[in-house]
C-alpha cells in the first residue's frame, strides 16, 4: 500500500472514530475531495467494526452509522430516508445483500437523473474502484451509458485520480470521434504515461490507416514523455520516414535512444558511426551524444571517452565517466581525481564507478575528502565511497557526519547507522573491538536501549552508559 493510500485510509478511521464516538455531537464528515475513494471505503469499514464491536455508542438512527451498519435491514432502511450521504450510497451499490445493492441502485439512478453531471463528476473515482467488487459488474455496465456524450467525460479525462483518467480516455477513444492531430497532441501533452500511451497507440493507429501525418508526427516526436517519443520514433520506419530517426539518436531518454538506433539500423544506417562522428566533432558534441555512443560502443572506444575526461563542459565530462562504466573499464588512477572535480555531476559519476573499487581506496584520502572546508559534492562523493567500505570506516565516517552542518550528510548518515541493526542478521563489524563500542556510545541516540543492548552483546562489548541508564 501506497503513503498516500496509507493517509487516505487513516483519514477513514478516524472520521469513523470521531463519529462513533462523539455522542450526540457526532457528525459526518465534510465531503471529501476527488481522489479520496480510499477514506471513504475505509470509513465505511470501520464504522461497521466499531458498531459490531461498541453497539450504541452512536446516536440511533444517525443517518450515517445507518448506512455503514453491520444489519442489512438497516442499511437498506437508511437508503429509503432523504438525501444519504453520496459516496456511501455508491458504497452500497456493492453491498453483498442484494436488497440493498438494488435500493442502492435506484437510488443512485435518481440522483444521475436529477443531476447527472454533479453525481458522475464526485463519484466515478469511487465507482471505478467498487467495480472490482464480487457485485461491482453493474457498474461498469451504468459508467459507460452514463458519460457518453457528456462534458464530465472530458473533465474525467484530467482527473488527478489515474484509474479515472485512464477510464475516461478508452471511453473517449471508442468513439473515434479524435482526429489523428487531437490524438497526438492529447499523448504530448498527457503527465501519465500510461494514458499517453492510449493516445499515442490511437494516433499511430490512424497513421498506419490513412498515412502519416507531419503535425501528429511533430506532436509525438515532441513529447515531454520518453514511452511517447520512444513510440513515434518507432512508428517513422512504418511510415517510410526511417532516414529521421537519426535525429533522435541523442534524446535526453535512453529508450527513445535505443528506438532511434533500431530505426537507423533497420534503414540500413550505423548508429556507431553517427555517435562517433558526434563525440569527435567539438562543435557537435553534447553529453547524451556522449552517453549514446557509450551505450554501443564497445571496450576498445575507451580511449575517445578518457580524452573526454578532461572537457570543458561539465555535463561532457560526467557523461564520459557515465560512459566508461557502462563499458566497464574502470581506471582507479584516473577516476580518483574527480572526486575533487568542480562539478558535482563530475564527482557523483566518479563515485559511482568507484564503488566496486571503494576497498582499494585509501580510507584517510576519503575522510580528508570529507573535511567541512571541502564543496559539499565532494564530502558526499567520498562519504559514499566510505560507506561502500563498510565495517569499522564506514561507521567511523557515518558517526562523523551525525552533527555535520549539512543536512543530507545528516540525514543520510543517520539511516546508515541505523541500517547496521537487523534482527535477522549478523552485525558486519568486527567482534570485541573497542573502537566500535565508542563509535556506538556516539549515536545512542539513534536506538533504543534495547537495541543497543542487543548490538554490543551480539559484538561482544561491555554494556554501555546508556543501556546501563535505562536498566
Amino acid at each position: 500500500m501506497g503513503a498516500r493510500r496509507e493517509r487516505a485510509v487513516l483519514a477513514g478511521r478516524e472520521s469513523a472514530s470521531r463519529l462513533m464516538h462523539g455522542g450526540e455531537s457526532g457528525h459526518t464528515p465534510e465531503p471529501l475531495p476527488e481522489g479520496s475513494v480510499h477514506t471513504w471505503i475505509a470509513f465505511d469499514q470501520a464504522v461497521r467494526e466499531i458498531q459490531r464491536r461498541h453497539h450504541g455508542t452512536a446516536p440511533d438512527g444517525h443517518p450515517v452509522v445507518a448506512l455503514c451498519h453491520p444489519d442489512g435491514h438497516v442499511r437498506e432502511d437508511a437508503l429509503r430516508g432523504a438525501d444519504p450521504v453520496p459516496e456511501l450510497l455508491a458504497i452500497r451499490c456493492t453491498d453483498w445483500v442484494p436488497a440493498v445493492r438494488e435500493q442502492a441502485r435506484r437510488v443512485l439512478l435518481g440522483a444521475m437523473a436529477a443531476d447527472p453531471a454533479g453525481t458522475l463528476r464526485r463519484l466515478t473515482p469511487l465507482l471505478l474502484r467498487l467495480a472490482r467488487r464480487e457485485h461491482g459488474a453493474w457498474v461498469l455496465e451504468l459508467l459507460p451509458l452514463a458519460l457518453r456524450g457528456t462534458q464530465v467525460q472530458a473533465e474525467l479525462r484530467a482527473s488527478a485520480d489515474l484509474p479515472t483518467r485512464r477510464y475516461a480516455a478508452r471511453l473517449s477513444l471508442e468513439t473515434g470521434r479524435f482526429g489523428v492531430r487531437e490524438l497526438a497532441r492529447l499523448a504530448a501533452a498527457e503527465l501519465d504515461p500510461q494514458t499517453g500511451q492510449l493516445w499515442a497507440d490511437a494516433a499511430l493507429a490512424s497513421m498506419a490507416a490513412d498515412g502519416p501525418d507531419d503535425e501528429a508526427f511533430a506532436s509525438l516526436l515532441g513529447s515531454h514523455s520518453p514511452a511517447v517519443r520512444a513510440a513515434g520514433v518507432t512508428a517513422l520506419r512504418r511510415a517510410g520516414w526511417a532516414a529521421r530517426a537519426a535525429e533522435h539518436l541523442t534524446d535526453r531518454s535512453g529508450l527513445v535512444r535505443a528506438c532511434a538506433r533500431w530505426a537507423v539500423r533497420q534503414d540500413g544506417g550505423d548508429p556507431y558511426g553517427r555517435y562517433r562522428e558526434l563525440v569527435e566533432d567539438p562543435g557537435r558534441i553534447t553529453p547524451y551524444a556522449v552517453t549514446g555512443f557509450a551505450e554501443c560502443a564497445g571496450r576498445g572506444d575507451a580511449p575517445l571517452l578518457r580524452g573526454l575526461l578532461a572537457h570543458p563542459d561539465n555535463a561532457v565530462r560526467a557523461a564520459a565517466v557515465g560512459g566508461l562504466r557502462l563499458l566497464d573499464t574502470t581506471d582507479i588512477a584516473l577516476l580518483r581525481p574527480l572526486l575533487d572535480d568542480p562539478s558535482a555531476a563530475v564527482a557523483r559519476e566518479a563515485s559511482l564507478s568507484l564503488r566496486a573499487s571503494a576497498g582499494q581506496l585509501p580510507a584517510d584520502w576519503l575522510r580528508a575528502r570529507m573535511e567541512p572546508g571541502r564543496p559539499v559534492h565532494t564530502r558526499r562523493a567520498a562519504y559514499r565511497l566510505l560507506h561502500e567500505q563498510g565495517g569499522v570506516a564506514g561507521l567511523r565516517a557515518a558517526v562523523e557526519l551525525l552533527a555535520d552542518d549539512d543536512p543530507t550528510l545528516r540525514r543520510t548518515a543517520a539511516q546508515h547507522v541505523q541500517s547496521l541493526w537487523s534482527p535477522y542478521r549478523p552485525l558486519a563489524l568486527p567482534v570485541r573491538d573497542p573502537e566500535v563500542g565508542a563509535l556506538l556510545d556516539r549515536c545512542t541516540g539513534l536506538f533504543s536501549d534495547w537495541v543497543i543492548r542487543q548490538m554490543r552483546s551480539r559484538l561482544g562489548l561491555p554494556a554501555g552508559p546508556s543501556t546501563a541508564d535505562g536498566y
